[in-house]
């Protein structure tokens, strides 16, 4: 039984045709059920939202510099002061609203002993931000 001929003594062809129309008609339908489906994907929740106002961001805090070179000897912001000078200025800096961040910079030949008690200065003095500065390794 040959397709697409009613006449059996014809010669058998091969068919070269693609009937495209079950596909075209697929496609429109499917084009169709997404038109109208559209909505329904997109659709939110309409809500009246409260009004409030947040506050305002704060300003950046301040950084204040302790340096410690190799004898034991402290600067403030690049100011040589003594231990008890250091500590009345962590004080001060702690009473602030927004607190510094204290960078804490000592030389490699430092006493522990002496980065120790500046840390334990300011943390008694109730400064809570305090960073270690370094220079980066280099790349050999």
């Amino acid at each position: 039984m040959a397709f697409g001929a009613f006449n059996h003594h014809r010669q058998k062809e091969a068919m070269s045709d693609i009937n495209v129309t079950p596909m075209v008609d697929v496609m429109l339908v499917l084009l169709v059920i997404f038109i109208l489906g559209a909505p329904a994907f997109t659709s939110a929740v309409k809500l009246d939202l409260p009004k409030a106002q947040a506050a305002q961001p704060q300003q950046p805090a301040a950084t204040v510099t302790v340096a410690i070179d190799g004898a034991g000897k402290m600067y403030w912001n690049n100011e040589a002061v003594t231990q008890a000078v250091l500590e009345q200025r962590l004080a001060e800096a702690a009473r602030l609203e927004v607190q510094p961040e204290l960078q804490l910079r000592a030389d490699k030949d430092t006493r522990y002993e002496i980065v120790a008690q500046v840390m334990a200065a300011a943390q008694t003095r109730g400064l809570s931000k305090m960073g270690f500065v370094t220079d980066p390794k280099e790349n050999k």
